[in-house]
């Protein structure tokens, strides 16, 4: 076979070159026409949910409640609710951080449409904002790590994930996916090579992270604890502790003095309050005079970091023993029976196989990559980056084993172990002499690598398959939470309507009417008297029925929460009514044929 001249190869390594460069130079600008591209792929493929207004989860709806509340003239720092428990309302436990985006969406909408439409617009495009910050994170982070031609590959990965896009999709709008950005910016600081940067990233990002809410508390104490074994593995890591130490005190304090609510100002466990504040300040103060001091001796600078750790520790016990506890901070019969049935609560390894198998696969595959990845940096600089980051992503998979709501996290954070192996493995086969391993081998790695193999898998395993009751109490529960279900609860005056705690947040957004509940701490005691009255005598229901001022009992067979109170009381007053024995004092209300509901006027 004659061998093309030399003029004729030239051009193809040139041309891989130019593009190799291109993304070297441009990678934040073709990261962000990659965002563009996935956000109106997204929109336009979820376009349903967005013209049904189909938040799907209560803290969704909740979270649009109170952007309404504060467009419609409540004061910045009151966060109360009034449509649940009214008059009084109840407290929650958020920021206005995660308002921002959506209530100026929702304005600048509203300078071409209608309200109406102005909210489904931004319910459906706020969730994918926190987006395009999580993609620049990994993007850095492989970068940095691995190579900076490795980034399309990692974002390919990102938005393979099956837990942490869940958190990005249209409407999503509560604050986990601004969480998980602040995340990525957090594993981005924690291998940068320029010390003050890294540093001044992962301070800044945990303090926003904190001042949105305590879901990554453990994440952000865990990346504070790294930096500071970098600095005491190494006195030239000073700068970056120190940079970390004034952005996460001050970062925090400006958080609190800018967002916290006024009932945040409360000595309460479960949110950027005073107590939280403090240990932020505390922690920020003792590392910075631990870096301005700089020992020379890593034996001293051990010891004073082990005095710093301690005397956080003894302080917060001394001045807080309240919050040694669960945050929440709710009553011992309250925890029973609702706190502690929360399922994205409870470990991965108490889920059915079926859930578990495909949260975990990419962390597991990212773990062995992070890990693979600082063996094979030993020797270099790029050592201690390495092993800041595999301590993270390890914890990070280990946080499974506490509460499967770490998932999206923990899959987040598995994309660059993960972006490490496809960048060796599929090279390799995509250039192997045989055809069937080019080609079969290759998507086969990239499943594997991705985590992909996991949800293809378990379509065809027949484990954990949901059985007929499962599937009727399922399509019950999405049923009864349809926007045109609900709405059609408008025909009736506006009155306060009694139902399950999961439907209140869902209730009040679609409808005029107001409800009793929601599954939110702070509501604790209506929560409890949901319960009770579902679950107690006939006569124990009309009192407190009648107590909150609820005019119309509204129920939904075979809801999952109904399902409870069949379960814990038989004979109760639900199971009562879904027997069939409903008492005097409600009167059967007409809704459209077809309706899963069922009304009742309370006499």
């Amino acid at each position: 076979m004659n061998t093309p001249p030399a003029a004729l190869q030239a051009p193809v390594p040139q041309a891989r070159n130019r593009l190799a460069d291109q993304l070297d130079r441009h990678w934040i600008a073709l990261t962000l026409i990659a965002w563009v591209a996935v956000a109106i792929w997204y929109v336009w493929s979820d376009w349903n949910l967005v013209r049904w207004l189909s938040l799907g989860d209560t803290d969704d709806n909740m979270r649009l409640m109170q952007v309404r509340a504060w467009l419609g003239g409540q004061p910045w720092y009151d966060l109360r609710n009034y449509r649940l428990n009214p008059p009084a309302g109840f407290d929650i436990h958020w920021s206005r951080i995660v308002d921002l985006p959506l209530a100026a969406l929702i304005l600048f909408f509203r300078l071409f449409t209608s309200n109406f439409w102005a909210e489904r617009l931004a319910c459906g495009i706020a969730p994918l904002i926190p987006l395009s910050i999580a993609m620049l994170g990994v993007a850095a982070t492989v970068r940095r790590l691995i190579d900076p031609r490795a980034w399309p590959l990692a974002l390919v990965f990102l938005l393979g994930t099956s837990a942490t896009m869940l958190m990005f999709l249209p409407e999503r709008i509560d604050h986990h996916g601004w969480q998980l950005a602040m995340l990525s910016l957090t594993v981005a600081g924690l291998c940068d090579p320029r010390g003050a940067r890294g540093g001044l990233m992962v301070g800044l990002a945990s303090a926003v992270s904190l001042s949105i809410g305590l879901e990554m508390l453990p994440y952000c104490a865990m990346a504070g604890a790294i930096l500071a074994l970098r600095w005491v593995w190494d006195r030239a890591e000073a700068v970056r502790l120190q940079a970390y130490a004034l952005s996460l005190g001050g970062g925090s304090a400006i958080g609190f003095a800018a967002f916290a609510s006024n009932a945040n100002y409360a000595m309460r466990c479960d949110a950027l309050t005073p107590v939280w504040l403090s240990v932020c300040v505390a922690a920020g103060a003792l590392l910075f005079l631990l870096a301005r001091i700089d020992p020379a001796a890593r034996n001293l600078r051990i010891a004073l970091s082990v005095l710093a750790g301690a005397v956080i520790v003894a302080s917060f016990v001394h001045f807080f023993p309240q919050c040694l506890g669960r945050p929440e901070g709710v009553s011992p019969e309250l925890e029973k029976n609702w706190l502690n049935n929360v399922r994205e609560a409870k470990p991965i390894y108490k889920h059915a196989f079926r859930l578990g198998f495909p949260i975990a696969a990419l962390p597991i595959v990212g773990v062995v990559g992070v890990l693979l990845g600082a063996w094979r940096a030993r020797g270099t600089r790029a050592l201690i980056g390495w092993t800041a980051v595999a301590l993270f992503v390890t914890f990070a998979c280990l946080m499974l084993l506490w509460q499967v709501r770490a998932g999206p996290a923990a899959q987040l954070l598995a994309v660059p172990g993960a972006t490490l192996l496809g960048w060796i493995i599929l090279p390799w086969l995509l250039n192997h002499r045989s055809m069937p391993v080019r080609v079969g081998g290759t998507v086969v790695a990239f499943l594997i690598v991705s985590g992909l193999f996991a949800g293809l898998i378990i379509k065809y395993l027949p484990v954990d398959r949901p059985n007929a009751y499962t599937k009727r109490v399922n399509g019950s529960t999405g049923n009864c939470v349809r926007y045109t279900v609900l709405k059609a609860l408008d025909r009736y005056p506006a009155q306060t309507i009694f139902t399950f705690v999961d439907l209140g947040p869902r209730l009040i957004t679609v409808t005029h009417h107001d409800a009793i509940a929601g599954p939110y701490h702070r509501n604790g005691d209506a929560i409890l008297d949901v319960q009770h009255a579902f679950g107690g005598t006939a006569d124990q229901a009309h009192a407190i029925i009648r107590r909150h001022g609820a005019t119309m009992l509204m129920l939904c067979p075979n809801h999952s929460e109904s399902t409870n109170y069949r379960a814990r009381d038989p004979g109760g007053f639900y199971d009562q009514v879904a027997h069939g024995a409903v008492p005097a004092w409600l009167t059967p209300l007409p809704l459209p044929k077809g309706s899963p509901l069922r009304l009742f006027k309370v006499d």
